[in-house]
């Protein structure tokens, strides 16, 4: 039987990982790892059902969702219609285009949030008052305290993908894996 870094490095998994993994089992590395992307990553590498990677990933992405401006419809759409063609109730072309349509929402947003940053960061830099300087403090506040969210947040994403895909599907894919090798 590899090793978890073994099987890390053979498919070819970030540096960070392949260290992280050392010397841990691979009960060990699942059940520990606070990386949510990372499990999703070897999950998809190990071949587990499409239908469970696409359930974790849709469980993953509903915790997002709370981000999404009032009457936003398209990333909750794209999601659920994801979770339909597990179900077999959508065709992939479904979620293609519901995909699409979310990702021009979040293509819309961004280019608001940078226009707006822009547009803030213009004022600050050509305003003379306290109050753009208490503003620009204020917004590298609120961004620090976004990331602290989104850090606490994706920490949490492991827990959900593990829930979702449990060690022993992991444990069986990987002695399918190791099968492959083999042969």
């Amino acid at each position: 039987m590899k090793t978890t870094k073994a099987i890390l490095t053979e498919l070819a998994a970030c540096p960070e990982a392949v260290k992280w993994a050392g010397r841990k089992t691979h009960k060990k590395a699942w059940e520990t790892c606070k990386w949510g992307d990372w499990l999703l990553w070897i999950a998809g590498r190990l071949d587990v059902d499409r239908k469970l990677l696409v359930l974790a990933a849709c469980a993953c992405a509903r915790t997002a969702l709370r981000f999404v401006p009032r009457g936003e419809d398209r990333p909750r759409i794209a999601i659920e219609t994801a979770e339909a063609w597990v179900r077999g109730e959508a065709t992939i072309e479904q979620v293609r285009n519901a995909a699409l349509a979310a990702l021009a929402a979040a293509d819309a947003a961004a280019h608001a949030a940078y226009a707006a940053a822009y547009a803030a960061a213009d004022a600050a830099a050509n305003a003379a008052s306290r109050a753009a300087y208490a503003a620009t403090d204020a917004a590298h506040a609120a961004a620090y305290a976004a990331t602290d969210a989104a850090y606490a947040a994706h920490k949490n994403m492991a827990d959900i993908v593990r829930k979702t895909i449990p060690f022993s599907v992991i444990k069986k894919a990987i002695a399918e894996y190791e099968g492959k090798e083999e042969k």
